[in-house]
């Protein structure tokens, strides 16, 4: 127990030794949006002269962004909707409106944020929940068109709602126009799949994705340059030594060209060297932040399994922990059958279980290398990627009704 009196908090030792490496952490999150974007000018350009129509009440072509995590998409983005907001000071002509689908991906949960980010009267607004979606859109639709302006609406993540919820949203959304008199309103899609169109009805697809712009990945040099631009407004003068940014930089460009893992693993090996009481941030705090985020996002992949992938991962950690480390689909099935029937849950077919093994394979977190026998046929050796996600599916609440994890045929109910 810490020892506590009335005038000491547990926090004073911390802040009392702390020597502060950073005076504006905010800058090294990848929420915050510069002045400039450095490397993503043709972007901005060609975004620009798409959206531009609007400041006139023209209404623009709709856009589908494409590139892979951490190459700008977003921050570009919300860069030209501040930029829109300068140009349109009271929004007389045209409204930017932002919707994450990760954060909300219900048709229903997308139309209210719209209606809640550009009703202004009270008396018109949407509930948060109640109506019907058609009466929703027909609600919001109304307003829309009494403003008599431009309305730009960003989907963020915009695959995300598709994979819950089909494309409903997207029909409501590339239709509306058919709908208004003297408003307009234009699509923003933002995905880091570039196939997730191709599961859209043919019209929609049409209407959704009339212009295309592609983000690449950034390389080393670039991520160089955004992460010295970030660092020189993040940093107190002397705290980062030499080689640090380049090495964040190579690293991240072996990992697609993501900038925003480069801006966490600076920014984490910055959090590190405070908490050790270092007073410069070297490589060996960037290789330590980098086990860290790792490690974190396996966390991550493992939380968000399906419930069915979650019982497939569980049947490998059984077998491997069974002196079985290297087993076959058939030894996952055959366990993976026990298991269910000891949770009470459904239980897939061999063919479906195999598939949920290759998905675990693309997300590393295990490897199944096919193994041919000739005339005898094929099968995959399963194993392990890493033992860190043992104990996070272990305390995962579906397996509470599962007492041991050795010879599974034993197990009992709690």
């Amino acid at each position: 127990m810490f020892p506590l009196n009335d005038k000491e908090s547990i926090f004073k030792e911390y802040m009392d030794k702390r020597v502060p490496l950073i005076k504006n952490k905010k800058i090294l999150q990848s929420s915050y949006i510069p002045e400039q974007l450095p490397h993503r000018e043709k972007q901005i350009n060609d975004i620009v002269e798409i959206v531009a129509p609007s400041l006139i009440k023209d209404k623009p072509s709709n856009i589908l962004i494409i590139g892979k995590t951490g190459t700008g998409k977003t921050a570009v983005v919300k860069y030209i909707g501040k930029e829109l907001k300068k140009a349109d000071e009271y929004e007389e002509n045209c409204s930017f409106v932002y919707i994450n689908c990760e954060v909300v991906d219900t048709p229903y949960g997308i139309l209210y944020n719209i209606g809640n980010q550009i009703i202004k009267d009270e008396t018109r607004s949407i509930p948060f929940t109640g109506w019907s979606l058609d009466r929703v859109f027909g609600e919001l639709t109304k307003y829309i068109d009494d403003e008599n302006k431009v309305y730009i609406i960003v989907l963020d993540e915009i695959d995300r709602s598709f994979q819950k919820n089909g494309d409903d949203i997207f029909y409501f959304l590339t239709t509306i126009n058919e709908l208004l008199e003297k408003s307009k309103v234009s699509i923003i899609g933002i995905s880091n799949n570039p196939k997730f169109t191709d599961f859209l009805d043919p019209k929609i697809k049409s209407r959704l994705g009339e212009e295309k712009i592609i983000f690449p990945p950034y390389n080393t040099v670039q991520l160089e340059d955004i992460l010295k631009d970030r660092s020189f407004e993040a940093f107190t003068e002397g705290t980062l030594s030499e080689g640090v940014i380049s090495y964040c930089a190579a690293l991240s460009a072996q990992d697609m060209g993501d900038a925003r893992r480069a801006l966490d693993l600076l920014r984490i090996a910055a959090d590190i060297a405070e908490r050790n009481n270092d007073k410069i941030i070297t490589e060996a705090h960037v290789k330590f932040a980098k086990n860290k985020i790792e490690l974190d996002a396996v966390s991550e992949i493992v939380r968000t399994l399906t419930p069915q992938s979650k019982t497939v991962l569980m049947s490998i950690i059984i077998n491997t922990e069974n002196n079985n480390p290297i087993m076959n689909t058939g030894d996952v099935f055959t366990t993976y059958k026990q298991i269910s029937e000891i949770l009470e849950s459904s239980t897939l077919t061999q063919r479906r279980v195999a598939g949920l093994i290759s998905e675990l394979d693309m997300l590393g977190i295990i490897h199944a290398r096919v193994k041919s026998f000739g005339r005898a046929g094929r099968t995959r050796e399963i194993e392990l990627n890493t033992k860190d996600v043992i104990d996070m599916l272990k305390s995962d609440a579906l397996f509470k009704k599962l007492t041991t994890y050795k010879n599974i045929k034993q197990t009992t109910l709690m």
